[in-house]
């Protein structure tokens, strides 16, 4: 099947603010909740607190599972620190989740909040009846 046109997919769909499910994993049992986020070269990105269970459970088991809008995909979630640290993707996540912000859920000021990145191993993407296997090197940025 064409990477390329499963990429440019994932970018029309998910390029922009959008509600997904979220999975960590605490010692043997699921976690699942939904996570506003963005999506731009093999990662969704997404702001959140450094305190949530979320984090709390990927600092023990970084393996998480993301799905959405006929996507599902296995990766590495990793906190990328303050939003002040990354200045450039902060000012990207602050217009693509714009709403999130509109609605009160951020505050800068706040030393807790952080960027969650969910960095993608694979996945399947469905769209006009056609099933993508994708595969999300770590090692390289996906197109």
């Amino acid at each position: 099947m064409d990477q390329t046109a499963a990429f440019a997919l994932m970018d029309q769909r998910f390029g922009h603010g959008k509600l997904m499910s979220l999975a960590t994993v605490e010692g043997t049992r699921p976690s699942v909740r939904g996570v506003t986020c963005y999506y731009e070269k093999g990662s969704f990105y997404m702001i959140t607190d450094a305190n949530t269970e979320k984090m709390r459970h990927i600092a023990q088991n970084p393996a998480v599972a993301i799905c959405g809008d006929w996507f599902s995909g296995h990766g590495v979630g990793e906190n990328l620190g303050h939003p002040r640290n990354n200045p450039a993707l902060m000012d990207t996540l602050r217009r693509e989740l714009a709403e999130w912000y509109r609605l009160g859920h951020v505050d800068e000021a706040d030393e807790a909040v952080c960027i969650l990145r969910v960095k993608l191993t694979d996945g399947v993407l469905i769209a006009d009846g056609t099933k993508y296997k994708m595969d999300f090197p770590l090692n390289r940025n996906c197109k």
